[in-house]
């Protein structure tokens, strides 16, 4: 679910709430009503056709995105996904799915709507500002791995916003306060005017870096290989290669089915591809697959699941996934939540499995290098770190038509540990893509993988 917004609610219920009968007109019996979500910041508002978000901090709540109902349970939002939600245990419990992520949320029936939700919000620049940083106070994780005195920034930054400040200058303001964050998941946005930033010393993926790079590819390491194909409007590449080996280039998890198409759409052309690919045969007769994720650009990390089920004929757990859930205590947080990879019911490909990284591998390709790590089999990192960042995505909207997002999550390993910020690691560490590389013509990290696939090291 990488830009549905939710955070966990500070609100407490205040006199005056509007009664959760008046909030949300009956509806399907079980759901209907007001929710309070366990550690993302967000209430919900369930009936009368519509799930209703609202962004909470202790100091604002403000109207969020609306999804249509389409059945007993069922939302279609704004980004092509499908969100459900179900009553867990008892009436005042439920699960919130979305099938374009991995994961559920957790939702805590709420007797009424906080009062605070039923008012005006101001509108004000100085409003704006609070919003923001009582929103990153309240739900980023990373203050202290980053050596970053959030109160600090307040102390400096706030009295430069007055009452006339326009929105321009606060967009400015409010992207210097967090440029020393250096987090790619960390974004401001003015219209078409964006804000955000990567790791030092990596360079962002996107259209230029990926046309440069496939080319590069095609023209060096596939120039002996055979029946290349690309899916998915160009985003995966495969090729055979000599030695009965494979290669799979995928530069992002979605954008396969065109503009604002459904996630079912998505997952559609991922299936087609892979089908494509891993045939009976093809799955027998390959001896090691070079999966190239060096310019990676995210996307749904159920994609990445979908793949990895595609890689194993042994159940196993990818990753647990938890987020923020105490306001005040930024070492708090929602239970892990194990995400599994259950092989497919498909031909599989089980061999030998060498992953390509980069700083350019992102957000959905990073939980998927991750989701390979405990893979059974034999699986080898090749390349540079990741670029270390994992969350879904939470978009905050704030008064004056500024719109952020910021991360809540963690990705934790099998012994809890996380690459946020550093990034997951090789296993064997080879330039990606440097000037050098490619004034040489050379491609370190792609020679490597064959050269280990293929015995020869």
């Amino acid at each position: 679910m990488r830009t549905l917004t939710a955070t966990v609610a500070a609100l407490t219920l205040a006199a005056g709430a509007v009664p959760a009968a008046a909030a949300a007109r009956p509806g399907p019996p079980g759901t209907d009503g007001v929710w309070r979500m366990d550690g993302y910041g967000t209430v919900l508002v369930l009936g009368g056709g519509a799930l209703q978000e609202y962004q909470t901090t202790s100091v604002s709540c403000l109207k969020g995105d609306t999804s249509r109902q389409t059945g007993p349970g069922t939302y279609a939002a704004s980004d092509g996904s499908v969100l459900t939600v179900r009553t867990v245990h008892d009436r005042d419990h439920a699960l919130l799915a979305a099938d374009s992520s991995v994961g559920h949320r957790k939702l805590r029936r709420l007797s009424a709507l906080p009062a605070a939700c039923t008012r005006p919000a101001p509108t004000d620049p100085r409003a704006a500002f609070d919003v923001f940083w009582q929103t990153f106070q309240e739900n980023y994780p990373f203050f202290a791995q980053k050596h970053i005195d959030w109160h600090a920034v307040r102390d400096r930054y706030r009295p430069l916003v007055r009452k006339d400040t326009t929105k321009d200058e606060l967009f400015g303001i409010l992207s210097r306060m967090v440029r020393p964050l250096y987090d790619a998941h960390v974004t401001v946005v003015d219209g078409d005017r964006r804000f955000g930033q990567v790791r030092p010393g990596t360079e962002k993926p996107g259209p230029g870096l990926d046309t440069k790079v496939k080319t590069f590819i095609e023209a060096r390491d596939l120039k002996g290989a055979s029946g290349r194909q690309d899916f998915g409007a160009g985003r995966i590449t495969y090729a055979d290669l000599p030695g009965d080996l494979g290669y799979l280039r995928i530069s992002g998890f979605g954008g396969y089915a065109g503009k604002d198409a459904p996630y079912t759409a998505e997952q559609a052309e991922l299936d087609r591809a892979l089908n494509t690919v891993l045939t009976p045969g093809r799955t027998e007769r390959l001896k090691g697959l070079v999966i190239d994720l060096r310019v990676n650009g995210g996307g749904h990390d159920s994609l990445g699941i979908r793949i990895a089920e595609r890689l194993t004929d042994t159940p196993y757990t990818a990753y647990a996934k938890r987020a923020r859930n105490d306001p005040a205590d930024p070492t708090r947080h929602t239970r892990p939540e194990p995400v599994p990879v259950v092989p497919a019911g498909a031909p599989r490909y089980t061999g030998p499995v060498a992953v390509l990284t980069g700083g350019s591998t992102v957000s959905a390709g990073e939980t998927f290098t991750q989701a390979l790590m405990d893979r059974p089999g034999r699986t080898l990192r090749i390349g540079q770190p990741t670029q270390g960042v994992f969350s879904d995505v939470m978009e905050r909207y704030l008064p004056g038509g500024l719109v952020f997002g910021l991360p809540n999550e963690e990705f934790l390993t099998r012994s809890g540990r996380t690459f946020d910020g550093t990034g997951i690691p090789p296993q064997l560490t080879e330039p990606v893509f440097t000037k050098e590389e490619f004034a040489k013509n050379r491609d370190s990290a792609f020679d490597a993988a064959v050269n280990l696939l293929s015995g020869r090291r």
